[in-house]
Order: structure tokens, then sequence, then C-alpha cells
């Protein structure tokens, strides 16, 4: 049974809303950033600069803090099927499979058949009616990424975010330079989104200059971390998230 076909399956309102207007935030503090002070803040940024949601480190402890900062929906991100159902028990909203950036300066990368096998497997352990959301590598060329993304769809998953900040190598300072780090997660976005019926999230290298690029591209929606999680100053935050907000209530982009 495909995601479209499942009856049960549901996402926050207000989530839900975001994506219908593409217009989605998602704050990411990081997979490994398991740190509760760190976390805390970046949740708080979320919610006072108008983030639709966040999405956190897979540890009880975390779900915890995200919950009583304010009531923006939940995600918890791993690749760990186990951890992933856990957190729906500890109260994650939506959960994801994904935000591998953090794994390629180990030297560990992850294949189509790896990332099927783990969408599988979570799949199959997840309540129907909890929204799962892959990630799909950008190591992979951009065909392979498309194939992965409609195969990803076909067994359950109900978001696919896309990424590649960590590939781009920008040589130019300024807006051109933000645009060239953005690169490869917008080129992502537009040949993904075409390919497959769920909402696209196109995360990793963003900014203000260019979240409005990837709703132009055809995402649903953005993912921005390390422009916010970097940051050790709340109100820098709150003002970075905020920008993000704005830029994201530019509409007059064609789609492309």
């Amino acid at each position: 049974m495909t995601s479209q076909q499942r009856p049960n399956q549901s996402l926050p309102q207000s989530l839900q809303s975001a994506f219908n207007q593409a217009n989605a935030l998602k704050i990411i503090s990081g997979l490994q950033n398991f740190d509760p002070t760190s976390v805390q803040m970046v949740v708080q940024a979320a919610n006072l600069g108008g983030a639709t949601y966040v999405d956190i480190a897979a540890k009880s402890e975390l779900i915890a803090i995200a919950k009583n900062c304010g009531s923006l929906p939940v995600c918890v991100s791993a690749v760990e099927p186990e951890l992933l159902a856990a957190a729906v028990k500890q109260g994650a909203d939506l959960v994801e499979i994904g935000n591998y950036d953090s794994f390629y300066s180990q030297g560990l990368d992850f294949t189509a058949a790896q990332v099927l096998e783990l969408t599988a497997r979570t799949r199959a352990i997840l309540p129907e009616n909890i929204t799962l959301s892959v990630t799909v590598p950008h190591r992979l060329p951009l065909d392979t990424q498309v194939s992965l993304a409609e195969q990803l769809v076909a067994i359950g998953a109900d978001l696919i975010q896309t990424e590649g900040g960590t590939s781009s190598a920008p040589i130019h300072a300024g807006i051109l330079g933000l645009i060239e780090k953005a690169t490869p997660t917008l080129a992502a976005a537009h040949a993904i989104s075409r390919a497959v019926s769920v909402p696209v999230l196109c995360a990793s290298g963003l900014s203000d200059v260019t979240v409005p690029l990837a709703i132009a591209a055809g995402a649903k929606g953005v993912g921005v971390g390390s422009a916010v999680n970097r940051l050790t100053d709340l109100v820098a935050m709150i003002a970075v998230v905020r920008s993000l907000r704005e830029a994201l209530s530019v509409r007059n982009f064609a789609q492309v």
C-alpha cells in the first residue's frame, strides 16, 4: 500500500496547511546534536521566529524539551528504524530517515539500496498514522535520486527531502556564493518534485536568498539547519528564522 493509499496517514494540521501553501519551514537542530541547551535554543528560536516545525535528534530528553518549548510539531531524525519507532512513543509527531550530512565527514555514504531497506523496515514498525519523511542522498547521481524517490514513495514515504549543501563548493562571496551553495539541493528539488506526488522538502545549504528559489523549483517547503544551529545567541537565531519566514512569503516566483 502506498503512502497516498493509507487512509489513516495523518499530519499535524498546521504542517499540512503549510505544505498545501508551499511555505513550510523546518528548522533543524542536527541529527547528532544531543546537547540539551543547544537543542532548546534552536527549538525556542523556531517557535518565536515563525517556523512550521522542528527537526531534532532521536533522544527522549530532547523530545521532551522540544515539546515543552512550544507548540510546533516535532520531527525526529535518525537512520535507525528502532530509534524512530521509539521516538513516536516518546511524543514525536513525525519521523525522518536522513540528515546524512554528519555522516559524510566520517567517510560514510548511503546507497539507494540501503535507504530503501531502512525505509521498508521503518514503515513496517511505525503506526500507520505516523508521517514518514525520507532524505534522498545527494551523493547519488541526479537520475538515481529521482528513481529512488519514486521507489521510496511506493513503499511508504510520505515526504521526500533533498540535500546537497556539503557537496557544493561556492567560489564567490555574497549572494552569488549563496546561490552556488544551494545549487545541488535546488536541482534535486526540481527533478524529484516532478516525479513524485508527495510533498518535497528542499534542505541543506539554503539561506534567505535561496529559499524562494526552492519553492519556485517545486518544493513545498524548506529545511534549514546550520544557518540557525551554528549560532550561540537566541536573539540572533530568532532573527535568522524570521528572515527565512519572510523570504518564504515572497510568492512572485513561477514554477521553473
